[in-house]
């Protein structure tokens, strides 16, 4: 139990998070729904926050768009998976995509210990 606690601890079997998304073209000011799809890891943990960035990336240049946060202290039991909602509406002043110009939400799962479990997700805005 030690050794997979460890493991946990610097990555290795440790809870992981997923954005499942209804789609992946949006417009502007549209609201998009999903959610995150938690699945445990090795041993159970203790969760700490969710956070969730619209990252535009522009020429090979990253800025953030808008964030979400959520806030939990819940627990993710070994090998269980649990669901949570997920929100989100567009800004109306989004260009559309574009060679140059592309669009992400950056997934970071937080824990009370060990490393952060992290998804990417891209959208296209038309």
């Amino acid at each position: 139990m030690l050794l997979r606690k460890f493991m946990s601890l610097v990555g290795i079997g440790s809870a992981k998070i997923d954005l499942i998304l209804e789609k992946e073209t949006y417009t502007p000011g549209e609201q998009i729904t999903g959610y995150f799809l938690l699945k445990g890891g090795l041993i159970d943990q203790q969760l700490k926050r969710i956070d969730c960035d619209l990252v535009k990336v522009e020429n090979g240049t990253e800025h953030i768009v808008d964030s979400t946060s959520i806030l939990t202290s819940r627990s993710l039991e070994s090998e269980a998976s649990n669901k949570i909602p997920f929100s989100f509406i567009l800004p109306t002043s989004l260009q559309i995509s574009t060679e140059d110009i592309s669009y992400r939400f950056k997934t970071r799962l937080t824990f009370t210990e060990g490393v952060e479990s992290l998804d990417q997700d891209i959208i296209q805005i038309v």
